[in-house]
């Protein structure tokens, strides 16, 4: 009896052993699959960002050349501008400028709300490239300036990210690279972006509407509302006790 669980005991580990042999070619194949995934995508981000830099470089700091290029798009300027404010951070285009843009193109209403709905779909976007390059990626691409953040997210995920939508202390785009990169769970980062991202939006996409008077009250009043924004922001973030 005894001799037969021993033989199959034996039996089992050897069946162990050859499972465990099939696997790891398999996950040396994964690992070199996911690699060169990676590596395409971050090149694909990088010439993309390069030939926007060249070719388009006054959309970076411009909202009135975004708006320009979004209206010669005719009626199919709010898709475009939809689309591009869902690739833009991915791309490192400035959140501000494409949110003033808005308000230049389409007025404060029709712009805030299409300001609001780019600006999510960009920050999802954006997180979603930051969850699949992983940490180790996103880490050289930010350097080491962010390593506490990262720490910091895995409890405080939700304050975090509400708070920098709010007062954006950190790039817009850098941001939402590294929530993606870290432990935030989906449902903190889309609630705290939801939640965080409307007041600045609308207000900023206000402000671009307003451009066109920079002497009129209506702009003086969205100054003072931005920052009334960013002092409530202030005081959540002391009251909350957040380190960034």
């Amino acid at each position: 009896m005894r001799a037969t669980n021993e033989l199959r005991i034996e039996g089992e580990n050897g069946e162990r052993s050859e499972r465990a042999a099939d696997y790891e070619p398999r996950r040396g194949a994964r690992r070199i699959l996911s690699g060169a995934l990676k590596l395409s995508l971050l090149g694909l981000l990088t010439l993309t960002i390069v030939y926007a830099l060249v070719s388009h470089k006054e959309w970076f700091h411009d909202p009135a050349r975004v708006r320009a290029a979004v209206l010669s798009w005719g009626p199919w300027a709010p898709v475009a501008y939809l689309l591009m404010y869902a690739v833009g951070p991915s791309l490192l285009l400035p959140g501000a400028v494409m949110t003033i843009a808005a308000g230049l193109a389409f007025g404060a209403v029709r712009g805030a709300i299409y300001a609001v709905i780019g600006a999510i779909a960009g920050a999802l976007a954006a997180f979603a490239t930051g969850r699949f390059l992983g940490q180790g990626f996103v880490r050289r691409m930010v350097g080491g300036r962010f390593e506490a953040l990262f720490a910091r997210m895995n409890r405080h995920g939700f304050p975090i990210i509400f708070y920098l939508r709010i007062f954006p202390i950190i790039p817009y785009n850098a941001l939402n690279l590294i929530a993606g990169a870290s432990p935030i769970s989906f449902r903190d980062y889309f609630w705290a972006t939801i939640l965080g991202i409307i007041p600045g939006t609308v207000l900023f996409a206000c402000l671009g509407n307003e451009l066109w008077h920079p002497t009129s009250t209506g702009f003086m009043v969205t100054l003072a509302l931005i920052g009334l924004c960013f002092a409530s922001a202030e005081v959540y973030r002391r009251r909350a006790a957040l380190r960034l």
